[in-house]
């Protein structure tokens, strides 16, 4: 019993570190985690102070715990039970994939990843690749809003950027929880989404049981106060146009706003860009007929890494405006009343909102009046000078340079002719590139009231910034 015991070194080093990691995990990491959670707890205290809307309890749960919570959900027992019966397996083999899918859907946010990084990166990369500018916003609808009801920002869809500056724009109002696609998942992209409290979600996928894990996940969200930000078009806009809405999400939403006491408010969020970074890519695809893009993660990189090599050299330049229209709150049960209850209706009465508020920007206004037939900046300036009262009678938000026709449509302008799209003559006169058209197309597709009887006019809409 007290004999000698002869042991390898590797040996005895490895039966070391068990010990250690034994000891660890017992009298070690506790203490830790628990000082952890009582730091962010204090941060998460300091920041409700400043923001318009708190952060919820159910989004600082544990990862874990909101999976097993989900997992055991009684809707989502019984998905799975239908499952197993529908595919022949097992009712554990069907739990097993439930778990699956509530794994890949759950975030796991982080207070500090979102407005320690998150916020910091969203603001430095959108003020370094545009002029952003937030064109208006109902301050006193946003201000009224119960704070016991969940806010739901539905938006337009027109660039990967859009997650990025509404991020920053939003940021003092509350921690806003997104739907991302499929292209999100790649590491190490998922991890910081993840942390920012974007939940991911696969649009084409027509599984069952998938569609009710991630209904109840929404529904959940919705319960618990959660401030949501949806794209309804369920896509980037291929033409420049805001689409129509897509249920999924929406019915979602209003099946959890059923089941709950809190009051649901919409607040429509129009974007809109001088520049789309992506837009030969949407075009493409959108010429296609086809929702296949031909960028990949390397193109992107590749994109970026000139981008920043510009930016050393102090050769880069703004890619023009970044806009952004706040619009003015609407409940769910004013859209229940107004069209029955009906979910398409619902849809189609938020995209009307987020249709109407999206802002007219120098280069779109320059790009439908050679769309148009102008042929000089003289013919530009008097195409955009005679719609401007209906575009002010129509309550449209247009952001004007300097609140300067003259000054539009030298930006504007400027601005095509660097992009190599459109070229001036030493007379004036401009003509566009042989593949300019689609591309003028896809901007002047925000512009409204392009074919109205005009007439001229001095009066300009307020715009803000400069």
């Amino acid at each position: 019993m007290f004999g000698t015991v002869t042991l390898p070194i590797w040996l005895f080093v490895l039966i070391l570190l068990f010990a250690a990691v034994t000891f660890a995990s017992h009298f070690f990491i506790p203490p830790v985690r628990w000082f952890l959670r009582r730091r962010m707890q204090r941060v998460v205290d300091e920041l409700n102070k400043r923001l318009e809307r708190p952060i919820q309890p159910f989004k600082l749960a544990r990862r874990t715990d909101m999976i097993q919570r989900l997992i055991y959900d009684p809707q989502v027992i019984a998905a799975v039970a239908q499952h197993a019966r529908e595919e022949g397996v097992r009712e554990d083999v069907a739990f097993s994939e439930a778990k699956r899918y509530a794994r890949e859907i759950v975030p796991s946010f982080s207070a500090s990843a979102y407005f320690g990084f998150a916020i910091r990166a969203a603001r430095w990369l959108s003020t370094r690749l545009f002029h952003v500018r937030v064109v208006r916003a109902d301050e006193k609808g946003l201000a009224a809003i119960d704070s016991e009801a969940t806010v739901v920002f539905v938006m337009n869809h027109r660039s990967n950027m859009d997650y990025v500056l509404v991020t920053y724009l939003a940021a003092d109002r509350s921690a806003l929880s997104y739907a991302v696609g499929e292209w999100a998942q790649i590491w190490p992209l998922s991890r910081l989404f993840r942390a920012m409290g974007a939940y991911f979600i696969r649009r084409k996928s027509r599984n069952r049981l998938y569609r009710r894990v991630l209904s109840r996940y929404v529904q959940m969200a919705i319960e618990n106060g959660v401030t949501q930000a949806i794209f309804p078009e369920g896509g980037l806009s291929l033409d420049g146009r805001v689409g129509e809405a897509k249920v999924g999400l929406l019915s979602y939403i209003l099946q959890g706003s059923e089941a709950s006491s809190r009051e649901v408010v919409f607040v429509p969020v129009a974007i809109s860009y001088d520049r789309v970074i992506e837009d030969r890519i949407l075009i493409d695809a959108g010429r296609s007929g086809e929702r296949r893009f031909k960028g990949s993660f390397l193109t992107g990189t590749a994109f970026a890494l000139r981008w920043l090599g510009r930016r050393v050299t102090g050769r880069a330049k703004r890619f023009g405006y970044a806009a952004v229209v706040f619009g003015s709150p609407v409940s769910l049960r004013q859209l229940h009343a107004e069209t029955d209850g009906q979910i398409t209706g619902i849809g189609a009465k938020l995209m009307d909102e987020v249709r109407r508020h999206v802002p007219v920007l120098p280069v779109p206004m320059v790009a439908a009046a050679l769309q148009n037939g102008a042929c000089s900046r003289a013919e530009v300036k008097t195409w955009i000078t005679a719609r401007l009262p209906r575009w002010l009678a129509a309550d449209i938000p247009v952001h004007l340079r300097l609140k300067s026709v003259d000054q539009t449509v030298e930006r504007g302008c400027n601005m095509l002719i660097l992009r190599k799209l459109i070229d001036e003559s030493d007379e004036g006169r401009l003509t566009l590139a042989p593949d300019a058209g689609d591309v003028l197309a896809f901007y002047a597709a925000s512009v409204p009231f392009q074919d109205a009887a005009v007439h001229e006019t001095n009066e300009i809409p307020v715009a803000i910034g400069t």
